[in-house]
């Protein structure tokens, strides 16, 4: 029997507090002190918590509350008016669907790109040879983020869709409010197996990557970032965006899988 598991999205946040400072309008600039709103998709919670780390510590004035969740449900938070001054997007759609509504301001930029990859729980019995081996074995659930509103879902679903095998993958799915759910499953083996990103199943030893899809079985795994219009914090913002483009943060996002787009 199919099933579907549904979370009540919960909302992960790291505040990083600044010596001095406050929240200023569009003209703060980091001197003068302020306060960074981030949304970032939850495969990127790593990495970021680092960066905000590094850029705090070099501007100790500023201060960064991050909310990682997928990327759908931070469309969706943008699009209802919650406060934010960055988005950080794990695909283009979530990005380009807030785009045509106006809701960025200027345009966005694509700086990462990532990959999808099968996992199993580390000793698991099962002798998968990759994707299109699903079916040949005896693997009664699969974590899978929603594909409705999760880029890796949706890559997920893309990939089996090119290999044939959806409908009878569908079957044995269970889908996840985020990818780092679907991680935390394959860990505790709550599932046989599933399909996260390349640099999730990398935070931990816990899992054995089976096969990493072939990038023309899906769209493009691009990781786009742009500034909320309504954001308070422009200029800070900016500042930020630039950071995370730099050469320090190249070597940061590297270490944790990523790859400059």
């Amino acid at each position: 029997m199919r099933k579907f598991l549904l979370s009540v999205l919960g909302t992960i946040s790291l505040l990083a507090f600044a010596a001095c400072g406050g929240n200023g309008g569009s003209e703060n600039n980091n001197e003068e002190g302020g306060e960074l709103l981030i949304g970032a998709a939850a495969s990127l919670t790593n990495v970021m918590q680092e960066l905000g780390d590094i850029f705090v510590e070099d501007n100790p004035h500023i201060a960064i509350e991050f909310t990682f969740a997928s990327s759908g449900a931070l469309q969706t938070q943008i699009e209802e008016g919650a406060p934010m001054d960055i988005f950080f997007s794990a695909a283009m759609g979530q990005m380009n669907a807030l785009a045509e509504q106006g809701l960025i301001y200027g345009s966005s930029r694509n700086l990462l790109r990532n990959s999808i990859a099968l996992i199993v729980p580390v000793g698991s019995p099962l002798n998968l040879g990759g994707f299109d081996d699903i079916l040949n074995h005896n693997i009664e659930l699969l974590g899978l983020g929603d594909y409705t509103s999760v880029p890796g879902g949706r890559f997920a679903q893309e990939a089996f869709e090119t290999l044939g095998i959806w409908g009878e993958v569908y079957d044995k799915a269970v889908f996840a409010p985020d990818i780092r759910t679907v991680l935390t499953w394959v860990e505790t083996g709550q599932v046989d197996a599933g399909v996260v990103f390349m640099t999730d199943a990398a935070t931990t030893n816990q899992v054995q990557v089976v096969e990493v899809a072939n990038p023309s079985w899906h769209s493009p795994s691009i990781n786009p970032i742009g500034i909320v219009r309504d954001s308070q914090n422009t200029t800070l913002a900016q500042d930020f965006v630039e950071f995370l483009f730099s050469s320090e943060a190249e070597v940061v996002f590297e270490r944790h899988g990523f790859s400059m787009y």
